[in-house]
């Protein structure tokens, strides 16, 4: 339908100072962990003002391990939200742990200490927030919810390194924060993750489960005098090779002048998208609360696969961040959830759709992404003029009513 070039999804912002810092890395003789993955390690940790960072090779990796070092066992409960990515749910299995879903606030799609507390049980030993889209959660409220009943507190701060509001940033509040580089995250290696503390004895324990539960790495057997090594106990094979570590570096230097760009573009959004009817959005509860990881929207009922459709055949880029986890096949027959069980969370997951947003993306292209939504809620996703309804199967499906919009 669109004849202008399409706006991707997302497309990365690496350049020559990244290139030429893995073809130092490949000149190194370790190729594995070593002085390159210690250099992203220290940046990342006085970027966050943390004392120490251990990088991973994937967000779900540091979920893991955060749960063991801190102790989670078979048969513990771990609440986690039920509007996130099902990363967070299936590291709490990898443990061998319950997930136990809570629901979230229905204006930033967040955790709260509310919707936490009436899932406390006997057998709850922790809590693990999603900074969502990347705005923090209310850590301050939910460190006291957690103190007051012996919990540990895991930051899913996969879509969070920026943010900082109120003396709250990622991992000064929790126990530890767990950050992802994936492809489409604010810094990237293609796949990698970090686990940040401010405990450096759970760094060490974090360290060295990432490594088989070894004592040594290859970096320290091999990179000076041959150092033997035991297992004290059993592990896993986590750890961040010096290739993909390098990758970060230069743009730790930059989260911030990025940060800024995609506040702009979210905030230019906002301001055309507050007044489209039947087109909400997440409240953002203060300008420096959040990373703007992501803009999602939320469409009118019944609308969400309409408005996806019509945006592609717009030529603009979509993604869905996300259904409600527990209404996943896997948590339905394993757990037995059932629609109905979290409100929120399902009619957020029905209705999300994420628009492009990354530092590369122009303000021209914003304003045209803001106008196919306008065009695309407003005639049924098939076109212009197609605003009574859609056809599925030969039957003509009333369009929902729009949703205030957001004020």
């Amino acid at each position: 339908m669109s004849e202008q070039p399409r706006i991707e999804f997302y497309r990365h912002h690496l350049g020559e100072e990244e290139k030429a810092a893995v073809l130092a890395a490949l000149d190194e003789p370790i190729l594995t962990t070593g002085a390159a993955t210690a250099a992203a390690e220290r940046a990342l940790a006085e970027y966050l003002g943390l004392p120490e960072v251990v990088c991973l090779d994937s967000c779900t990796a540091a979920l893991h391990l955060a749960l063991l070092a801190l102790g989670i066992q078979p048969g513990d409960e771990v609440i986690v939200p039920a509007m996130t990515f099902t990363a967070t749910a299936n590291a709490v299995l990898m443990a061998g742990a319950r997930p136990v879903f809570a629901d979230v606030d229905p204006v930033t799609a967040l955790l709260t200490p509310q919707t936490v507390a009436r899932h406390v049980t006997a057998q709850t030993r922790a809590i693990i927030p999603v900074h969502l889209y990347g705005q923090l959660c209310d850590m301050i409220g939910l460190r006291a919810l957690a103190d007051r009943h012996g919990l540990k507190l895991i930051e899913d701060s996969a879509h969070c390194l920026e943010a900082r509001h109120a003396g709250v940033r990622p991992g000064s509040h929790g126990d530890c924060a767990c950050f992802s580089f994936y492809a489409t995250k604010n810094i990237t290696c293609g796949e990698g993750g970090a686990l940040a503390a401010r405990d450096p004895d759970l760094v060490a324990r974090v360290r060295r489960l990432a490594l088989h539960g070894m004592t040594t790495s290859a970096y320290e057997r091999f990179g000076h005098r041959y150092r033997h090594w035991d297992m004290p106990q059993w592990g896993w094979k986590y750890n961040l090779d010096n290739i993909r570590a390098a990758l970060l570096v230069p743009q730790v230097r930059r989260l911030d002048e990025r940060w800024r760009r995609r506040q702009l573009l979210a905030e230019r959004y906002e301001a055309g998208l507050t007044n489209v009817p039947g087109v909400t959005f997440p409240r953002v509860i203060a300008r420096d609360a959040s990373a703007r990881h992501l803009f999602t929207i939320w469409v009118p009922p019944g609308r969400r696969d309409d408005v996806l459709a019509g945006l592609q055949d717009r030529g603009v880029g979509v993604a869905v961040n996300y259904r409600a986890v527990h209404l996943l096949e896997y948590y339905r027959r394993a757990l037995g959830y059932t629609r109905g069980t979290l409100p929120v969370a399902e009619s957020i997951g029905d209705r999300t759709v994420t628009l492009p947003l990354y530092p590369g993306l122009s303000e021209t292209q914003v304003d045209r992404v803001t106008a196919a939504v306008a065009e695309t809620v407003s005639c049924g996703g098939d076109g212009p003029g197609r605003s009574d309804g859609r056809r599925r199967g030969g039957v003509t499906v009333p369009l929902a009513a729009g949703l205030p919009a957001r004020g």
